[in-house]
């Protein structure tokens, strides 16, 4: 083909969303004129008029008091102020002119302006407090121009400037288009009649997943963001940004504390803020954003509402568990980082999106803490469960990895050898011991990493494994619960649990565990299918069993052991005249060892004998006399295939037994 004529074709496709961990697809954020995002009528309603050191109502009307906008808190003196100070046209330390009022925050009004000295780009001036106070104003702009440094980061606002106008001071920052979160629950609520409208929980998921590093960046340079919520997050395009940088504090500053009610951690007050802290308005604010809780600012203040009266928290178990970990009363109960939540977050993401899907994953992750399962097979086994990843940080990994041995008696004595008991150490140790069957060396090691450490859930999960060989299913579960409470994005407690639940007879919790398994990541499928397979063949559910099976890949080693199973349960359960012809094809046709092959052979054909009509042999019509012919040619193959020389001669017996008398 000649060049000149091959024409280049224009796609209409749009490029897809960087929203979602190439998960799910989260709608971008329209560009918002500047002029357009003024309020027309700056004015804070008396609900939301409070002292913003003690957070009491402020400035109320009462039968024979109007309300005010300015005054002292009658609870703690502290002076207040709702008036809007700047109005369209005033400038600014003689560069920054005023267009409007954007909002009103826990600092005071906010404003646009344009920058008249950088070719009137849009800028935010947002009003600081106490700028009267010297000391405090002194320490705002030591603080300023730190946080200024702070804008380093693509996913923060930037701040430009740090001035004063009068009795008041103001930070100059980036104005960022697009919308709040805030801002998209509202137009969400104003397209549904005013009914409230969550996110649907991956959108939610996604969001917040891709701004926790810039929560994360933030914590370590030892800074605090402390006012996490959906008005601080802003969507522009399919991009997000942090704003607001007037409550982040240094990790170690004992100051004022600016947060909101509904989201601020209950120990704040008494113990000042926190890594934990941050972590709790995280949660809360997905809580939020994928669910209608009218009490959260009272009733549900510090604490969840039940599961079932949510829909979101309802249909999606690990998601309700990642907020009661983010959200937990006690600090030391929550995730240590933004890092460990957004891991935890991209698992739930993954199976959220999954379980909309419904079909077996096709794609597998890497777990930080597991290795994929490798078990297989119509019995119901702990070594079926994923191993624990070494912990490659672990000051005894090194020494670890020279411990060669498979042999669990030799390798438990190399072990007891270690230069120092760290924690893979002790569960190297717990391993080898638990493969011996010395369950009580085992329960030891793992008693000392939860004495060191009372939160370490690899020890959780090791205690877990010894109830599942003692067979004490109750404290197995039981273990296995609680690591999944740790770890709500992994898929191994889940695994762990609904083996757990399958061998204690509970098996509707097992079978939706499983699923969530064989659905969210292609590593658990196989292991998760078998699962299933065996949970309907309690019941004698073929149906359910010959379905459990397909869902195993074909590409899994797993697969001819599914298709064995298979044959097995279609020729135990099915007795049906009119499948009889195709499960004997399934049978010649599965990967079966000889002597199974001729067992599932024989037992078929006695099965035709007892049909009122003889069904098709290899699919053409046959006479009993005929499938008479063909068991005892099956038994006498068994003969040969005997073990035993008494084996042998009882399928003779059998085969003579059916051979047509004649003369000779």
């Amino acid at each position: 083909f000649s060049g000149s004529k091959i024409k280049r074709r224009r796609s209409d496709a749009k490029a897809p969303s960087r929203l979602g961990a190439g998960l799910t697809q989260v709608p971008p954020a329209p560009i918002i004129d500047p002029a357009k995002a003024i309020l027309k009528d700056p004015v804070v309603p008396q609900k939301r008029r409070v002292c913003s050191k003690c957070r009491a109502p402020v400035g109320q009307s009462s039968d024979d008091v109007e309300s005010r906008t300015e005054g002292f808190c009658p609870q703690c003196q502290t002076p207040y102020s709702f008036t809007v100070k700047l109005q369209p046209g005033d400038v600014v330390a003689a560069q920054y002119e005023v267009v409007g009022v954007l909002a009103h925050g826990g600092m005071g009004w906010i404003y646009l302006a344009r920058d008249l000295n950088v070719s009137g780009r849009w800028v935010v001036l947002k009003g600081l407090l106490n700028a009267g106070d010297s000391d405090a104003f002194d320490a705002a702009v030591s603080e300023q121009q730190f946080l200024a440094r702070v804008g380093a980061h693509p996913q923060i606002v930037e701040i430009y400037n740090f001035v004063t106008a009068g009795d008041a001071s103001y930070i100059v920052m980036e104005y960022v288009d697009g919308r709040s979160l805030k801002q998209l629950l509202q137009q969400r609520m104003a397209e549904n009649n005013q009914v409230y409208d969550p996110l649907p929980p991956d959108w939610a998921l996604s969001l917040l997943i891709d701004i926790l590093p810039a929560l994360g960046y933030l914590h370590d340079l030892g800074l605090l963001y402390c006012d996490f919520k959906p008005d601080n997050v802003i969507q522009s395009g399919d991009s997000l940004k942090l704003i607001d940088l007037g409550g982040v504090r240094h990790a170690d500053d004992e100051s004022a504390i600016f947060g909101t009610v509904g989201y601020q951690a209950p120990e704040v007050a008494a113990e000042g803020a926190s890594i934990a802290a941050d972590i709790f308005t995280v949660g809360r604010t997905l809580m939020v954003l994928c669910a209608d809780v009218p009490g959260y600012q009272t009733k549900y203040e510090f604490s969840l509402p039940p599961a079932q009266e949510m829909p979101a928290f309802a249909a999606h178990d690990s998601l309700y568990r990642l907020l009661q970990r983010c959200c937990a009363a006690e600090p030391d109960d929550r995730f240590s980082s933004t890092e460990e939540l957004r891991r935890q977050m991209l698992g739930v993401l993954r199976e959220v999106v999954s379980a909309k899907r419904g079909q077996v994953a096709t794609t597998a992750s890497a777990s930080p803490y597991f290795q994929p399962p490798n078990g297989i097979g119509e019995k119901p086994s702990w070594e079926y469960l994923p191993e624990l990843r070494l912990d490659e940080d672990d000051p005894m990994a090194g020494w670890l990895s020279q411990i060669t041995s498979v042999n669990p008696k030799s390798r438990l004595k190399a072990l007891r050898g270690a230069p120092q008991p760290t924690p893979e150490v002790l569960l190297a140790q717990a391993k080898a011991a638990l493969a011996d069957n010395d369950l009580q060396m085992a329960r030891s090691c793992v008693e000392k990493m939860l004495d060191d450490n009372p939160w370490e859930w690899r020890a959780v999960w090791m205690a877990g494994l010894i109830s599942l060989r003692e067979g004490n299913y109750a404290d197995t579960q039981a273990s296995f619960n609680a690591v999944y409470g740790q770890l709500p994005g992994e898929l191994a407690p889940k695994l762990a649990l609904a083996l757990a639940c399958e061998l204690g007879n509970e098996p509707e919790l097992s079978e939706g565990l499983y699923q969530v398994c064989y659905t969210s990541d292609a590593s658990y499928a196989t292991v998760a299918a078998f699962g299933i397979a065996r949970l309907k063949a309690v019941r004698r559910d073929l149906k359910g069993i010959l379905q459990a099976l397909s869902l195993v890949p074909t590409a899994s080693r797993g697969y001819p052991e599914a298709l064995r199973m298979r044959a097995h349960y279609q020729v135990i359960l099915n007795e049906l005249p009119s499948a009889w012809g195709s499960v004997l094809r399934e049978v010649a046709q599965s990967p079966l060892d000889e002597r199974s092959r001729a067992a599932y052979r024989a037992k078929l054909l006695r099965q035709a004998l007892g049909f009122p009509a003889a069904p098709k042999l290899n699919d053409k019509a046959a006479s009993f006399r005929e499938i008479r012919s063909e068991l005892e040619r099956t038994l006498r193959q068994q003969a040969n295939l005997a073990v035993t020389p008494e084996e042998k001669a009882w399928y003779i017996d059998q085969a003579n037994q059916l051979r047509p008398w004649s003369l000779t």
